[in-house]
């Protein structure tokens, strides 16, 4: 079980890295880089909703939007996952308007939401990099801190997978956790 001191070797095993397609995860909950309203849209969103079926949009409309930094939870509808959490990442605008601890934010209230169903296994794309425009090696170094320092204190969830959308994104999250690991 995780805890304090649990060590590098341990946590290298819980905390993966992988390239490819999120939505075809198999694990409790991928984590979808959602807009404010959580109806839609492009990049990672628009191809969870795509993937998912029309039950994922009609569920997220009952939810009534979710603020940046925060997570609401749905099914996963025709996901392997069996749930999606959506998480409203930042518009990066220079830095200067708390951009980082609102990303930071997303991955720990993504992570609070699995604890909180016990949920073992989830999947987190880089959240805010497409679109949104956050720097990708930035994003990455906060991710992997944020999700490192939830493992060392926490059991479950018992995997974290990073699923990265090409090569570049793979050894950006690779390098931060790394050092992450390390600090």
């Amino acid at each position: 079980m995780a805890g304090d001191n649990e060590g590098g070797a341990a946590l290298a095993r819980r905390i993966q890295i992988v390239g490819g397609d999120i939505t075809q995860q198999a694990v409790d909950a991928i984590v979808n880089a959602a807009n404010n309203s959580l109806l839609g849209g492009g990049g990672v969103d628009g191809a969870i909703h795509h993937a998912a079926g029309p039950g994922l949009l009609a569920e997220c409309g009952k939810l009534g939007g979710c603020p940046n930094g925060e997570a609401r939870l749905t099914r996963g509808h025709n996901l392997r996952a069996r749930y999606v959490i959506h998480t409203v990442g930042p518009v990066w605008r220079g830095g200067y308007e708390g951009e980082r601890d609102v990303l930071r934010s997303c991955y720990e209230s993504s992570l609070t939401i699995a604890a909180l169903e016990n949920m073992r296994s989830i999947a987190f794309p880089a959240i805010s990099t497409g679109a949104y425009g956050f720097p990708a090696p930035e994003a990455a170094r906060i991710a992997t801190t944020a999700v490192v320092a939830w493992a060392r204190a926490r059991p479950v969830p018992e995997t974290i997978v990073f699923v990265c959308f090409g090569a570049k994104s793979l050894a950006l999250h690779e390098a931060a956790l790394a050092a992450a690991l390390r600090g």
